[in-house]
């Protein structure tokens, strides 16, 4: 047999390749006849490459190993090849617009808040509290009933009442909450308006009235406290109703470290006042210019919100648990 070019020996790389370029369907059943012609034309290329000029009978060990060697290193390249083209999935690993691929689940989206009546919250949500009662919710100094005020569609903060908690747990998550600073202004700085949300427990979401009202920056209203001032300050009047839209992914502990850190990305009255921001610590005051380090703790925490002795008010509280 006379052969003047050297035949394409890796076929099977050769059609994983033009399959994810060409995006061919059941490309399992060609490369199946792709596999036997490479062994084929490999075959006669190791032929002429010995000068031999018609196929043996037998084939010889040594002749068996390299035709392994080469299939193996058709795979390689086939392998390479494969992952390398990876314009034809899509980021959950399905064909780009492949019809078979779930679709997302349909949830109805709440309503959403005027300064006169609270919103609804999205049908898949947990709703914390709807305006009418505190039975979610618990004291955080004993676990006994919350001593808040609730009524007339909202829950006051008490003096000396103590923080709340959430009965449930969470750990990553989509939170929304309504608040309104004191319509009478009274105190300045950190006095004012104070309050705070407590993803988990520990990482602080600061609640102030901070309508004209100087404070450090990283204890402004939408501040993470001690660790992160918001990129604006969008703060509405003493006694207006505004919002905290919170995505939340919780921080990922092995032993004492933590490997994977918290992040926050916050919307105060829908605008966007921290970014995906990766939290470096506890939100925790330790003296006037210290913030509390990372503690180990479970994977899913009450939510809690403060008193800080200023009587601020809270509604329409809802929230999505997300993936990790």
């Amino acid at each position: 047999m006379n052969v003047d070019k050297k035949p394409g020996v890796y076929s099977p790389a050769f059609f994983i390749c033009f399959s994810s370029r060409y995006k061919v369907e059941n490309p399992q059943i060609y490369l199946a006849v792709f596999t036997g012609l490479g062994y084929k034309l490999t075959s006669v290329f190791l032929l002429c490459k010995f000068g031999i000029n018609e196929e043996p009978k037998e084939i010889t060990m040594k002749t068996k190993l390299m035709l392994i060697l080469a299939c193996a290193l058709s795979l390689v390249v086939m392998v390479g090849c494969a992952a390398t083209d990876s314009s034809h999935k899509n980021q959950q690993g399905w064909t780009v617009h492949d019809m078979n691929q779930p679709r997302p689940k349909v949830v109805t989206p709440g309503i959403e808040s005027t300064q006169e009546q609270s919103g609804k919250a999205p049908s898949d949500a947990v709703v914390l509290f709807d305006g009418t009662d505190l039975s979610q919710w618990e004291s955080d100094k004993d676990g006994g009933p919350a001593k808040w005020i609730a009524k007339d569609g909202y829950a006051e903060s008490v003096k000396d009442a103590g923080y709340i908690r959430t009965k449930q747990k969470f750990g990553s998550c989509q939170l929304h909450v309504e608040f309104a600073t004191p319509s009478k202004v009274t105190g300045t700085d950190q006095g004012r308006g104070n309050s705070g949300v407590f993803l988990m427990g520990n990482y602080e979401v600061q609640v102030l009235d901070s309508y004209k009202n100087m404070t450090y920056a990283d204890g402004t209203c939408s501040a993470l406290y001690g660790r992160s001032a918001p990129l604006v300050n969008v703060s509405r009047k003493p006694g207006e109703w505004q919002s905290y839209d919170i995505i939340f992914h919780r921080p990922v502990f092995k032993g004492k470290q933590v490997v994977k850190k918290a992040t926050f990305t916050v919307l105060h009255n829908g605008v966007v006042v921290q970014d995906n921001v990766a939290l470096e610590g506890g939100t925790g005051w330790r003296g006037p210019h210290a913030a509390s380090a990372y503690e180990p703790h479970p994977d899913k925490m009450p939510i809690k919100l403060q008193d800080h002795g200023n009587p601020v008010r809270y509604r329409n509280i809802w929230i999505r648990e997300l993936a990790d």
